[in-house]
């Protein structure tokens, strides 16, 4: 009884998938996926993290049927991972889910019956299979059997019809091959598994830095020397960068998008090579007992230093990109430039925190992973074609046609622009031919397929 509802699952799975593109079938996945989880394991759903990724993980099963994009599906697969990980250990930090969930979905069948052997061999003696036997009851009959229809067939005509009226070309093969994937993918989810070491090293391992033994002050004076020295250059660096670069900002009227990139460009890539070294540099110096010896204000401030000429780097960087994206309109370059820069901020600011409050390299890593998921998780719901679509052609100074004619979920807002303003032959017919093959895309589109453009066909 218990295995019923995998055996259910296994069958829906291969109706939502065999043979099918992606589009509802993944929101009656994630709902069969929940429930599956909620009949086995009642016990993590009284968690409150375990509700608050079952309710994630639908929201981005849902913006898959609204529009269907290849960050939304990555967002889906990151989503259900972390969900299957947190059901193996709500006190786990997200990475670990991560671990845990793609462990769990792999190999968590094999991982509870070899572990389940292992235990049964402690307590009881190990017992060897007859596998010749086995063969005899199954093969020999299997056999025989053959033999003697065969040898019956020669004999009886009327024998022979009705073996021939036999007909298994109703089994597919395939279908079923996909049903057992479902039961297995369905059986390891069923019951997480954990990732022993990396977990209980994670649980048992806390965001605050504890001095190790005792200081001995003219090793922690050098540390502090050369940690001063470095940052203090760092500094001057990113300022005379910073001079340089708002100078020029400021001096030059040139607009062509090659200059404007090439500077955005130019400044994430300062950025990028600021950031990396310097944070190396901090996490060095402020791994160990120099955050707790007593004379490193001086390091403190210069570093605090170095975090605020980032920021304003930063904002250097977002004016270009701003200034980019009024000129030549949107593209997903350019939103992912505000959003690392976005990521940069938090980055910042969770390390001066660490060195403010005597953090861990393990807060940090914690932090900005869950950072990260919550942006993936939150980017993955926005129609970014429709919404670049929607700027470029109502607000951008200068519009890449081709563009926006390459992305995939703008048809029925360019229709509409096509049809509401004066467009050359050229691009009418553009627009058309991108129209006509979506259309045919959608009504070629199964049950399992369908997306919510599907409904907005039906509408119209």
């Amino acid at each position: 009884m218990k295995n019923i509802p995998l055996l259910i699952g296994s069958v829906l799975f291969s109706t939502f998938f065999y043979q099918y593109d992606l589009g509802l079938n993944l929101s009656l996945f994630c709902l069969l996926a929940i429930i599956i989880l909620i009949i086995y394991n009642k016990d993590a759903f009284k968690q409150k993290s375990t509700i608050v990724f079952s309710i994630v993980f639908a929201i981005v099963a849902i913006s898959v049927f609204f529009y269907k994009s290849n960050l939304s599906i990555i967002a889906y697969v990151v989503a259900f991972l972390t969900l299957i990980g947190n059901v193996s250990e709500q006190n786990s930090s997200i990475y670990i889910n991560w671990l845990n969930g793609f462990y769990s979905s792999i190999a968590a069948f094999f991982h509870r019956n070899f572990n389940s052997i292992e235990k049964d061999e402690k307590d009881t003696p190990k017992e060897k299979t007859d596998y010749l036997h086995l063969f005899k009851i199954i093969g020999i009959p299997l056999i025989m059997v053959i033999i003697f229809i065969s040898l019956y067939k020669n004999g009886n005509p009327m024998f022979s019809e009705l073996i021939s009226k036999i007909d298994f070309s109703f089994v597919n093969i395939q279908w079923l091959l996909v049903s057992v994937l479902g039961y297995y993918l369905f059986s390891n989810i069923s019951k997480p598994v954990q990732v022993d070491p990396a977990t209980n090293y994670d649980l048992n391992t806390g965001n605050s830095l504890n001095q190790k033994g005792d200081i001995i002050l003219e090793q922690q004076k050098k540390e502090h020397q050369l940690g001063l020295i470095l940052i203090t250059l760092l500094n001057i660096l990113i300022a005379f960068f910073l001079i340089t670069d708002i100078s020029y900002l400021i001096s030059t009227n040139d607009l062509r998008a090659s200059v404007f990139s090439n500077q955005v460009h130019n400044g994430i890539n300062a950025l990028i090579g600021s950031i990396v070294i310097a944070i190396i540099t901090i996490l060095y110096f402020f791994r160990g007992n120099l955050n707790f010896y007593k004379d490193n204000k001086n390091l403190k401030c210069v570093t605090y230093i170095w975090i605020i000429l980032n920021l304003i780097l930063i904002v250097n960087i977002v004016i270009k990109d701003c200034q980019y994206i009024y000129y030549f309109g949107f593209t997903y370059k350019r939103i992912g430039v505000l959003i690392y820069l976005l990521l940069t901020i938090i980055g910042l600011f969770t390390t001066s925190i660490k060195i403010k409050q005597i953090k861990n390299f393990w807060y940090l890593f914690r932090v900005n992973t869950l950072t990260a998921f919550t942006i993936l998780i939150v980017s993955s719901i926005i129609n970014w074609d429709n919404y670049i679509t929607h700027y470029n052609i109502n607000y951008a100074q200068s519009m890449d046609f081709n563009y926006l004619l390459d992305l995939s979920n703008n048809t029925f807002l360019l229709k509409n622009y096509a049809e509401q303003n004066n467009l050359t032959e050229e691009k009418k017919a553009l627009i058309e031919k991108k129209y006509h093959a979506y259309l045919i895309e959608l009504k070629s589109k199964n049950w399992q397929e369908i997306q919510y453009d599907n409904l907005r066909l039906n509408i119209d």
